[in-house]
């Protein structure tokens, strides 16, 4: 009996909202993360505590083919307007298969699961390529969530494709105002607000106080996020994955969302791993892969201020 409690199912399929089909992982200290089939778009990331490190709005409709307002969506071919696609592409939006023969690759956890997306009859019209897009995702034994993409050209003509990408994530803050990013500091970006107009950020570390869109190219393989408020600070790292999109609607936007609660951007960033300054092109039988890890570490204070050295020695 007393193994029961301990010996948690570490993989489980379930029905989330309205019937859709997720898959919940569990890591044998607490730690979970939820993935729907669904655009192959993690929902849920919870530490040890409990505590949930993404933000989905409360107004998010699990009704296809709307995309889910939060979480982590995949952006595939098309990451935002960067080609003749619909908004960031049609991936998220679309049924994933659980792939029974994935490629092996090592992973030190039992807490994964393996996606598989191939383009449908309708994708070949708009987008005329035939490709095999696999997505792992995994829960490390600290907690650490890791998304891992495998996207390999399976064109029979012979013709390269050329994509852009996300991980869109949507990280949970407790006061936007309160928090900074740090690693983006002194780097070219285009902003979004602007056309894409090309600029170079300040010497200091990011933060809030307006709507942002930036695609920041060439980014460092370690971002950090710190939460004052809550001592927690995320630390991304990427590997494939140069540039790096920050993302925040403000009031005047958020009130525009039908999905998207009017006072939630308070409570949300969006640091996204991309590549969007130079798209990626494959030939027949190439394959990209792209790496992103998420922790949350404790930040301590020093000062009154977030120590980043400590929070670079933690992590």
């Amino acid at each position: 009996m007393a193994a029961s409690g301990s010996e948690r199912v570490a993989v489980e399929k379930c029905k989330g909202i309205n019937g859709l089909d997720k898959v919940v992982l569990r890591e044998p200290r607490g730690s979970t993360a939820e993935v729907y089939l669904y655009g192959a778009h993690v929902t849920s990331w919870k530490n040890d505590h409990g505590e949930e490190l993404l933000f989905v709005s409360s107004k998010a409709m699990f009704k296809p083919p709307k995309a889910i307002r939060g979480g982590i969506p995949v952006c595939f071919p098309q990451f935002g307007s960067h080609g003749s696609l619909e908004q960031h592409g049609f991936a998220r939006n679309r049924f994933w298969s659980i792939d029974t023969d994935p490629p092996p690759f090592p992973t030190n956890s039992k807490s994964f699961i393996d996606l598989i997306l191939k383009p449908s009859e309708e994708d070949v019209q708009k987008w005329p390529h035939s490709y095999e897009f696999r997505l792992r995702v995994a829960l490390g034994t600290g907690g650490d969530l890791m998304l891992t993409s495998r996207i390999r050209n399976t064109n029979a003509d012979g013709k390269p494709f050329t994509f852009t990408f996300a991980y869109h994530t949507y990280f949970s803050v407790s006061d936007i105002s309160e928090v900074r990013v740090e690693g983006l500091e002194t780097l070219d970006y285009l902003d979004n607000l602007q056309n894409k107009e090309r600029s170079t950020e300040q010497g200091d570390a990011l933060t809030f106080e307006s709507e942002v869109d930036k695609t920041y190219l060439g980014t460092p393989t370690k971002i950090a996020i710190l939460d004052h408020e809550k001592k927690r600070t995320f630390v991304l790292r990427k590997d494939g994955l140069p540039d790096a999109v920050v993302w925040n609607p403000w009031d005047k936007k958020a009130k525009t969302m039908a999905d998207f609660g009017d006072d939630e951007y308070k409570h949300m960033l969006c640091v996204e791993a991309a590549v969007v300054g130079k798209p990626i092109t494959l030939k027949p039988g190439e394959e990209w892969k792209g790496r992103l890890e998420l922790s949350a570490v404790p930040s301590s204070y020093c000062s009154g201020q977030l120590d980043p050295q400590k929070v670079l020695q933690n992590s």
